[in-house]
């Protein structure tokens, strides 16, 4: 059996294919990956069931840099983005096997308007989605602060749109004072959507702290857009609470975030110049209204004015009928007041009068009935009087002034005196065993 040196076989198949694989071809495919190195283009080139979206074909292909550096300034200009992983290409290629590094497919040329198709596609459908979701108009819906002056900024810390931006704020012709705090981002490459989203969930732990955000990149290439052109990306910023401004500086048709946002500008410092105009559209509003008030204030002060003018000159005739007519009344008041002030003392005098008479006719008879009672107490008293006890032979005796009642309250020697009718005896008193002659 004859043998074959693994270089050997190489060679009978590079042979075989430049005989059997001679001319170019078209070629439909995802890219799985593409990146450069040293001016050449490498990709890696996958087909996928759609029905199960898994794998089923594979294949390397290189674009050397002689071609590349004629068919990426195209492809970039015609779709507005780079070459990137998950983008769908059109090829133009042919077979290259090598002894030493195996086989790759070789890039002539790429079609930009089949990736312009297969993007336009994918826009649709994430925009018919959006609006099953009913998400498409939320942020406009929301209505922009009337102060708005706390500033959320997404962007690139080193980008020279954000410098720009920021500068166009602290530098506007009107004064005007605004507060921004940027939450960096990556804003360009495949990490856009994530890093952005992530930007966006920091600021929506802070609410209460900014009025708005605004996201904006500037400085960057054309190509560097299709982050901003994905589903989660859109549905995050169209339910996020606050309003949403986007200046992601291009001149293309606007991405489905510019769709989504509250309001769509071109460029940072376009956005800066929106946030002022707003401000300076708030102000003059004051101070139109602040111009009505005063005018209208003015204007009821000189209708007052003239009012109480027309007034000051109708005072006195009014204040001489009125007092005309509350002099009639008071004096037509004191007369009632008089009238029952006569009738009540006339009223109580009938009384007094009845209460009179009622009183001396008690105070007769009163008297009457005591003085019968004064001439039988007299009676009495005359009865007892002991002037006519003495007339009838009666005597009283007194010791030391005091009637004696009881004879056993004398003592022998005691000096007695007897009122007799006329006259008056004094005696001592003996005991009861004593001779009265002695």
């Amino acid at each position: 059996m004859k043998t074959l040196t693994l270089y050997e076989l190489n060679s009978l198949v590079r042979e075989t294919i430049e005989l059997e694989l001679d001319r170019e071809y078209w070629v439909e495919a995802e890219l799985l990956e593409a990146h450069e190195v040293r001016g050449h283009c490498y990709m890696q080139l996958v087909q996928k069931d759609e029905s199960r979206n898994t794998p089923i074909a594979q294949a390397s292909a290189r674009c050397w840099k002689s071609a590349w550096m004629l068919i990426r300034p195209h492809f970039e200009r015609v779709t507005g983005q780079r070459l990137h992983a998950g983008l769908k290409v059109l090829l133009k290629v042919y077979a290259q096997f090598h002894e030493n590094y195996g086989f790759s497919w070789i890039v002539t040329d790429i079609d930009p308007t089949y990736t312009m198709g297969d993007m336009a596609r994918k826009r649709q459908e994430i925009i018919r989605k959006l609006g099953e979701e009913g998400v498409l108009e939320l942020q406009k819906e929301l209505p922009f602060p009337m102060f708005a002056q706390r500033i959320a900024v997404v962007s690139s810390a080193n980008a020279a749109g954000y410098g720009d931006f920021v500068n166009q704020l602290e530098q506007n012709q009107y004064g005007f004072r605004f507060h921004t705090q940027l939450f960096p981002a990556i804003m360009q490459g495949e990490q856009v959507e994530e890093s952005v989203i992530s930007a966006l969930n920091t600021i929506n732990s802070h609410l209460d702290d900014f009025d708005c955000v605004v996201i904006i990149r500037g400085g960057g290439a054309v190509a560097d857009l299709s982050g901003f052109d994905t589903l989660a990306l859109a549905e995050n910023v169209a339910n996020f609470p606050l309003p949403v401004i986007t200046g992601i500086g291009h001149e293309r048709d606007e991405s489905i975030l510019d769709m989504i946002s509250h309001t769509r500008v071109k460029t940072p410092t376009a956005a800066a110049a929106f946030l002022i105009s707003h401000l300076k559209e708030v102000l003059d509003r004051l101070q139109e209204a602040q111009d009505f008030i005063v005018n209208k204030v003015q204007s009821v002060m000189l209708v007052e004015k003239s009012r109480l003018a027309r007034l000051s000159t109708q005072l006195p005739v009014m204040f001489s009928l009125v007092k005309t007519r509350q002099e009639a009344a008071i004096n037509l008041f004191y007369q009632r007041i008089v009238g029952k002030i006569q009738r009540h003392i006339e009223t109580e005098n009938n009384k007094c009068s009845m209460f009179r008479m009622k009183c001396t006719a008690s105070v007769e008879s009163r008297m009457l009935r005591e003085q019968h009672r004064l001439e039988m107490l007299g009676q009495r008293v005359d009865a007892s009087n002991p002037e006519r006890l003495l007339k009838r032979g009666y005597s009283i005796t007194y010791y030391r002034g005091k009637c004696v009642r009881d004879a056993s309250s004398l003592q022998p020697g005691d000096v007695i005196e007897t009122r007799l009718e006329k006259g008056t005896v004094k005696s001592v008193v003996k005991a009861f065993d004593e001779p009265l002659g002695q």
